[in-house]
């Protein structure tokens, strides 16, 4: 995963919500969505947007997935929706 790929997957999130556009366009990585209440406080997005924050995640090979702030060990970006400000 690179810092362009993340930067890439929001753009398509900001465009369109559908997660399935993402595993078109990044074959290679895994990606999986959430509400932004479903993540521990304690974990800081990657990237951060209007309606989404997106985080890193590893372990997509075959390991329990986590979050990490490592590009270098990521394999799959957890999409994290925002709830709505009434």
């Amino acid at each position: 995963m690179t810092p362009l790929q993340l930067v890439q997957a929001a753009e398509i999130i900001q465009l369109s919500s559908r997660i399935d556009l993402l595993r078109e366009r990044f074959p290679q990585l895994h990606f999986t969505e959430c509400s932004e209440d479903d993540v521990s406080p304690r974990h800081q997005p990657a990237l951060s947007f209007d309606n989404h924050d997106l985080y890193l995640v590893t372990g997509a090979t075959g390991e329990c997935l986590k979050l990490t702030d490592d590009f270098n060990k990521a394999t799959g970006v957890l999409v994290a929706a925002k709830a709505d400000a009434d």
